[in-house]
Parts: C-alpha cells; structure tokens; sequence
C-alpha cells in the first residue's frame, strides 16, 4: 500500500495529490442486516445542495448516547461500518454517513466539501426526535478522524458535542504525503513533492488545541503500518486537557477496538464523558 500510494503521487504531480486521499467505491458491498443490525436509510443534503446518503443504527434498549461515525479515505459505509457495529449493542445510536463521492452520496470528494457534509451530518442528528441532543459524540477513524478534529475544533455545532474520539489519524496531510514518498527508494528523493501539490489547510495539528474544553481521545495502534503512531503522539502532545491517549500493543491500522477489553473501556469512557456534562448541564439549570 506504501509502495502504491508513493507511485500514483508521483504520476499524478501535474494535477496535485490532495484528490488521492480520497479513494471511493460507489458500490454498497454489505448492509447492516448482515450482521443482524437494524439500520434505517437516512438521505440529507449539504448547504451546497448534494444529497448524502448514510446509515442510522438504533442502540439496544435505552441509549446512553449517540455516535457520529467519520470513516477512512478508502471504499464507502458498506465496508467501514463494522468498525462500529459493535456499539449499538453496547446502548450507542452510531449514524455513518457517506461524504461526498462515496457510496450513494452524489457530488465529488474534496477536504472543503467534506467539512460541509459533516455539518450536514450533525444538522441531520440533531433534528432527529430520537437522539438525545446532549449525548452526542464524534469518532473518526483513519482520514475520518483528521477531518473531525479540523471540523470539531470550527463546527457551529461544537456546543453538542460531548466527546471527540479519534483512531489511526495523522497529524497533517502534507507530512503523511512525505513519509510516503520517504517509504520507498525510488520515491525517497522526492519527498519536496507534497510541499508543493497537498492542501493542508485543514491539518489537524494546527487546530487540535482548539478542540478543549471537549474532551478528547486518541486511539493508535503501535504496530499502525499506514499511520505510524509518531502521529498519535504528536496530536496528544499539541492538545489540550482533557485529553487522553491510548496506545494500543499489538494493534494495526484502525485495529484499536478489535479486542473486547479495549470496547469495554472505550464504552467506558463515553460514558462518562456524556454523563459528566449532563451531569453539569442539570446543575446549571436548576
């Protein structure tokens, strides 16, 4: 994958890489049924007028909360959803979405498009009768979880949300672009290309210290081959509290939560993220 993501930057040089962090299917392979999930089709638009498409999954029995999933660069919902098919069953309403470009969600991909549709998302969240207003989290995987810092640090939504979790996340576009190129010795001298051809404006690690006083946390894997964990490190090391960071032995690329032990405490510490600040909320209304 290293070998193949440095080799297409360096064809593609004269029209710029930013485009090739994003790699969508437009075929849904799997629904959630086939892992027994109840799941109901949810359609929305952008303030720019494109129509997404996502997936709302109802917790089991009373929800503690409610999770805004953003998933990674590659595929679309049918093959990223299974990453959080387990916490419906743990009480999390999970709602994926497809960004633009992906899956059935019309339009094409882009960093500044992709900010709108997870705006739309959390617009679509927070009229739903069914969600909880004050339990809502955002967790992002992968490319999902830089564009939910750089959205969870500006988001005229930021009020609503509880808790940012993030999983394998690079610090900055530019600086993953470069270790690519320096992953290989045919593309090794041309590590300068990303300088010149990747947008970073929406980097996570300019912004991160922005995301407090929502709590944050940050999954990684030691053994993350595609993100190495020096990223998680450098984005722990750039917020502020609250924060947390778990590094997780043995783990690969968004393989945080493969184990039940490591589900238990994530569950764990939404909930008391989301029970801290309702907790707060009813004192201050009293």
């Amino acid at each position: 994958m290293r070998i193949r993501l440095a080799v297409i930057l360096l064809a593609v040089l004269p029209a710029g890489c930013t485009s090739l962090f994003f790699q969508p299917h437009r075929v849904l392979v799997h629904t959630p049924d086939q892992l027994g999930l109840a799941y109901r089709e949810t359609r929305f638009r952008t303030e720019d007028g494109l129509e997404l498409y996502g997936w709302f999954l109802p917790a089991k029995g009373s929800p503690l909360g409610t999770i805004l999933h953003l998933h990674g660069n590659a595929e679309n919902i049918s093959t990223h959803f299974a990453g959080v098919a387990w916490m419906p069953a743990r009480g999390f309403n999970v709602f994926v979405f497809d960004y633009r470009g992906y899956g059935a969600s019309e339009g094409q991909p882009d960093l500044e498009g992709a900010q709108k549709d997870i705006d739309a998302a959390m617009r679509t969240l927070l009229a739903r009768g069914d969600v909880d207003k004050d339990r809502i989290a955002v967790y992002g995987q992968s490319l999902g979880g830089a564009l939910a810092v750089y959205n969870v640090a500006r988001s005229p939504f930021r009020d609503r949300i509880r808790a940012l979790v993030i999983e394998s996340t690079f610090s900055g576009y530019v600086e993953i672009a470069r270790e690519k190129f320096a992953d290989h010795w045919f593309t090794w001298p041309f590590q300068w290309i990303p300088l010149l051809t990747v947008d970073d404006r929406f980097s996570p690690l300019p912004v991160i210290k922005t995301i407090s006083p929502i709590p944050l946390l940050i999954l990684h894997g030691d053994r993350d081959a595609t993100v190495p964990v020096h990223h998680g490190r450098e984005l722990y090391d750039a917020a502020l509290e609250p924060k947390q960071l778990w590094i997780v032995p043995g783990a690969g690329h968004i393989q945080a939560m493969r184990e039940t032990a490591q589900r238990d405490r994530l569950v764990e510490y939404l909930r008391a993220a989301l029970d801290d600040h309702h907790s707060a909320a009813r004192s201050i209304s009293r």
